[in-house]
This record gives structure tokens, sequence and C-alpha cells, in this order.
């Protein structure tokens, strides 16, 4: 029987900030060291109280006991709930680069709900990154943030009725440091020692606490039942239920077309506050549509109960189907609570043609925003200007404080004087499609280049290469996009192609980086931190499975992510973000598109929302079936 005194697993230290793609390799991990590492003194240990919930910045909003603000306590449990997607899958492994990007939707993800796989915390989506106990019932940690201890919940089980154990959560932790992908495999990596200080207590230990955001991250780990998993093969794709600890558990599985969820009913949380009103039906089905169109006439059809609508034409246009003209379908728009997301056309700047930052900020311009939102979207869409818009995060129409200007001083270039003042905006062509003054503009951005047109080609000078590129989209919708990108662009003598795989591929080569310009949507949140450094960092430009598709490769990305993951203040990580915005803006990474403010859902009236709604919008777990239907 192990000793209830500590007992520590120690390892090498891969430090998260400023070395951590750097040094994020599972091999490196896996090569790990025994190392000291200087501990606080004990009276200062004692003093930090255990509590039920932390916050990234200040305290978190609820008291012990109160249910999460977006959820309905007394919603009524039964019923099956019918969701759509289009693609496919292959995988039950979301945590590894093998099948991570094809694997069944609703496992672990916030609008289909954490269905099968559970953490230590969970988090609450009214406040912008606010924790709360599940499997650790209660936590500890100081402000220096140099370590965290959780104590677990002695009812938690996994769905084999097992007890979640302390060295289960140190076997998940390893594990996905060892074979997981980015940005898993570092935020777990980070961790230097690791210690069992008590009945069903573990302490984890950090570097340093530069990272104020990891110990929240590594709250939020998903945990895998040891006696259950395989280590050796966690790294390969499989099709093989796992035993966790969530709500459901697997019913049916069929490949690629359809993944289907039963209420487990000896749930261990169903009581705890955090999960007063969730998870309320018996029944989960989320079935697969090859296109979009398909999956809007299953929706049409009854065939699936709720459904999503990103695009203005469809949801302007698509309700005069008989049951929405009886009421029996309705329309939902649900206000975003937070930053808009930055849906954009990608540049794969390891491509030649997209390698100047000058020929990226002209393709910029060209995009007629108004002319495709009065053509295609009844002018419904906003023009997105940088990464978080909408938000007190947004360097648009704010000139740099003098703390961006001191963490930006370093960097000499990497952010546009326009940017720099907060007078820099999207080109503003006129909605004709042909803007001349746009076109001249962008024709002269181009000469900076090195461009220049000949007959009717835009040819660079010195290699006499003309500009081409192919633009990768995976439906029909963005494919519609790209023939209105590419009508502006023949204006100028550029040759530009548009092709349509279907969604497993087009993941497959986004990942593979096998493109050159692709659709690509940044989510955002009031929250942002170490994901960070997996979409944009100099080491996540050439890691596999790493979400930097654009190939961002900048010093001054990497030391502005640093700033905002160890501020300490809201005031400084504002700046921090502000700052960040401003560098991603003026290095041209995307041509920015367009959002809307609100979260359109449509649903069959069998089913009811709750009254109010997370921040960030709709959230399927929340959701119940409605009385007599």
């Amino acid at each position: 029987m192990r000793s209830l005194v500590a007992q520590s697993l120690v390892l090498k230290s891969i430090h998260f900030t400023k070395r951590l793609f750097r040094c994020g390799s599972a091999a490196a991990f896996l090569c790990a060291s025994v190392m000291a590492h200087p501990a606080s003194s004990a009276a200062e240990e004692q003093d930090v109280p255990w509590v039920h919930g932390i916050a990234m910045h200040g305290e978190p909003a609820l008291e012990p006991g109160q249910p999460f603000p977006y959820a309905n306590p007394q919603a009524p449990k039964g019923g099956t709930l019918t969701l759509g997607v289009q693609g496919t899958f292959d995988s039950l492994n979301q945590f590894i680069v093998q099948g991570g990007w094809t694997s069944a939707r609703g496992m672990r993800e916030r609008q289909f709900g954490n269905n099968i796989y559970e953490s230590l915390m969970v988090r609450s989506y009214a406040e912008p990154f606010s924790l709360y106990g599940l499997i650790a019932q209660t936590v500890r940690m100081p402000e220096s943030r140099e370590w965290i201890e959780f104590e677990l919940n002695p009812d938690a089980r996994f769905s084999d009725g097992s007890q979640v154990t302390v060295d289960d959560i140190i076997f998940s932790l390893e594990t996905i440091a060892a074979k997981g992908r980015p940005p898993f495999r570092n935020w777990y990596a980070a961790i230097v020692q690791k210690e069992i200080t008590g009945p069903n207590r573990l302490k984890l230990t950090f570097e340093n606490g530069e990272n104020r955001e990891l110990p929240l991250l590594i709250a939020l780990a998903p945990v895998f039942s040891k006696q259950a998993t395989d280590a050796d093969t966690f790294d390969k794709s499989t099709l093989m239920p796992p035993v966790a600890s969530g709500p459901y558990v697997f019913k049916s599985i069929d490949p690629g077309r359809r993944v289907v969820y039963e209420r487990n009913p000896d749930y261990w949380a169903a009581d705890l506050p955090v999960k007063a009103g969730f998870d309320n039906f018996d029944e989960i089905r989320i079935d697969y549509f090859r296109d979009e169109t398909s999956l809007q006439e299953a929706f049409k059809k009854g065939l699936v109960d709720a459904l999503q609508f990103r695009d203005p034409v469809r949801w302007s246009n698509g309700f005069d189907f008989p049951a929405a003209e009886a009421g029996d379908v309705v329309k939902l728009a649900i206000p975003y609570g937070i930053p808009a997301n930055m849906q954009g056309l990608a540049f794969n700047t390891r491509r030649p043609q997209f390698a100047d930052p000058s020929v990226r900020k002209a393709l910029r311009m060209l995009f007629d925003f108004k002319w495709v939102n009065q053509n295609l979207y009844y002018g419904l869409y906003t023009r997105t200007a940088g990464y978080w818009d909408n938000s007190d995060l947004s360097s648009i129409g704010r000139p740099a404080s003098e703390r961006e200007r001191e963490l930006l001083a370093p960097f000499p270039g990497a952010v546009d004087p326009d940017v720099l003042e907060g007078t820099w905006r999207p080109s503003d062509a006129d909605g004709s499609g042909r803007d001349r003054k746009v076109l001249r503009a962008a024709l002269d951005q181009f000469r900076s280049a090195g461009y220049a047109l000949q007959d009717r080609s835009l040819v660079h000078s010195e290699t006499g290469d003309a500009l081409a590129f192919e633009i990768l989209a995976k439906n029909e919708d963005e494919e519609k996009l790209a023939l209105a990108y590419i009508r502006t662009l023949e204006l100028l003598g550029i040759q530009a192609t548009v092709r349509s795989v279907d969604p497993a591929q087009f993941e497959e080569r986004r990942t593979k980086r096998e493109f050159d310009m692709v659709f690509n949507t940044w989510t955002a949140s009031l929250s942002p931190g170490a994901e960070q450094y997996g979409r944009w960092s100099s080491q996540a430009a050439e890691t596999q499975g790493s979400f930097n598709f654009v190939g961002a490769n900048e010093p001054a990305i990497d030391a502005l992510v640093d700033a905002m993951v160890g501020a300490r203040t809201k005031s400084d990580f504002v700046d921090a973000v502000r700052a960040f915005d401003r560098v991603l803006i003026s290095g041209a990474y995307a041509v920015p598109l367009f959002h809307v403010s609100d979260d359109w859902v449509a649903h069959w009236t069998r089913i009811s929302p709750p009254e109010n709604h997370s921040l960030y919008g709709h959230q399927f777990d929340t959701w119940w079936a409605s009385p007599n239907n």
C-alpha cells in the first residue's frame, strides 16, 4: 500500500513559455532526468487556502454550491437529441496527431458537450476564464502560481465503476506529455514535479510562475483510466471506445457515419452543482453528412433536431419549408459576449510567392467586402479587421499605449505605423468589384515587392514568375466566396484557382501544410493565452500537428505571447494582447473576411434551450427534450 508520505515523481523541466516549442518534443520528455526544484517554505505553503474555484485574473464569480448561470437546474431529463455535422470521422482519440483532426464529435467540446472525457476542473463559459471543481473537489494555488494542488473527489468514478485516483491523473498527464499532439503535449510536459501529498491529493510543481495560465490549463487536462488505457499505443488512431468519467458512454459507433452516446445511469457527478442543468438527454446521436446541402435538407426533414447556421443566405431565406412555416422549427439568435472570431483566407508563408509581407498586404487589399456582403450575404456581415474585434482586447481604433510601445520597442518594424497609431483599417472598396482606387493602391504595393503587369499577367521582375496560387476549400460556401475573390484578383493579372476537397482531405492537407491559401478560423476568447503558442510561435511553424498553419516565424510574436501568459495584472494582460494583435495585423498572415454578432441556431420545438446562454453562444449539453414531445 502506498504511503501517504509525499511521494515525488520528478521529471525534467520543459520550460513552457520562452522555450515551450523548442523543447516540447515527446523524445525530450521521454529522456527526462531527475533534477532538483527549490521548494517554498512549509509555512508559506501552509497559508495557501483550499478553494472551490480559481480564475485567470481576479476571483471566480460563483460561490460554492452555485450552478452555472447558463444552465437550468430544473431542466427535465430524458429523450433523444440528434445533431448533424458535415464531414466524417475515423478516430476516437482527439488528443493525438494521428486522427486528432478527424475524431468523433461530442467526446469533449464546448458546443456538443464533454460527454465522454472530464477534467479535474470545469470551465464556466459565463466568465472570461474561471474554473470550478469537478474531479478535484477543491484546489489551492499560491499567488506566484509556481505550483497547484488538487484534492480529488473520492466519489469520482470511471464508466467501468473504478475510482478515479491520483495515479490516473499522473498517468493521464504523462501519457499526453509523451505522445499527445501540440498543444496538449507541451502544456503537460511543463510539470517538473508531481507529489502525492495525502489521500486523494496531488501537487504539481512548475519551473517557475512565468506562465500564469499554465495551472489552469493543467486543471483542464483530460483524465484517462490507467487500467483501461494502453500507453504504448496511445499515439495511434483507434475506434475502441475509451473508459472515461463523463456522463455518457458509447452506445454505437458507425465509422464515418454516426456515433451514439447513451447516458451512464451511474454517472458519479450527476448531483454536483457544476453539473446542475447539464447532460439532460438520455441519448445523443451525431450524424455525419457529406456536404452542407445534405445536412440542411436533413434538418428540414426533422432528421436533425438543431443546427448552427453560418451562411446568411440560408439564415435569411432557408426557412420557407412547412415545419418552419407551421412554427415547429424556430430561429434563435444568441448575442455573443466574446470577441469576434477571425475568419480569413490564410496564407501559407512557407510558399515562396507568399514569403514577402508586401505581397500578402497587397492581396489583402483586393478582397471587396462590400460586393461580397451585398451580393452573397444580404448585408448581414460585419467586416473583420483584427483578431479580437468587438472587445477591449482589440487594437483597432486605439493608438498603442505606453506599455504597448515598451513591449514592441525591441522589435522595430514588427508593427506598421498606421497599425501602431490605431488608424489602420481593411481596404474599403466601393462594392463594384473593380474599385480602381483600391486596384491602383494594391498594384503599387505589388510593385514594391518587385511585381509588374506584363501582358495582363502580374510577373516578378527578377524571377519572371507569374503570381499564381490555389485556394483550398472544403464546401460549397467557401468555393463560392473564393470565386468571388478570384474575380477581383484576375483584374490585376493574378492567376488564382480554387480547389474543393472533402473535409477529411481538407484537414489532412492543412495539417501537412499542403496548400497555398486556405480558409481558416482563429477562435477568440476574453482570455487568450498559451494556446497562442500553438497557433503562432516560431517553433510551432515547423511542428507537425500544430495550429500554426500560416508558418508565422516572428520573434515579436514569441515575446508577446510570453508577455500575455506572464501578465500579473489585467491592464498588463490587455496591453500585451493589443500589442500582439498589432503584430499579427502587420504581418498580414490572412485576408480578413467577416463576422456576425450573434450565434445563429435553429431548432425543432421538440427540444428546448435554456433562457440564458454562455458568452460563447449555444451549448447543447444545457438543452433538454420539450415536454409533450
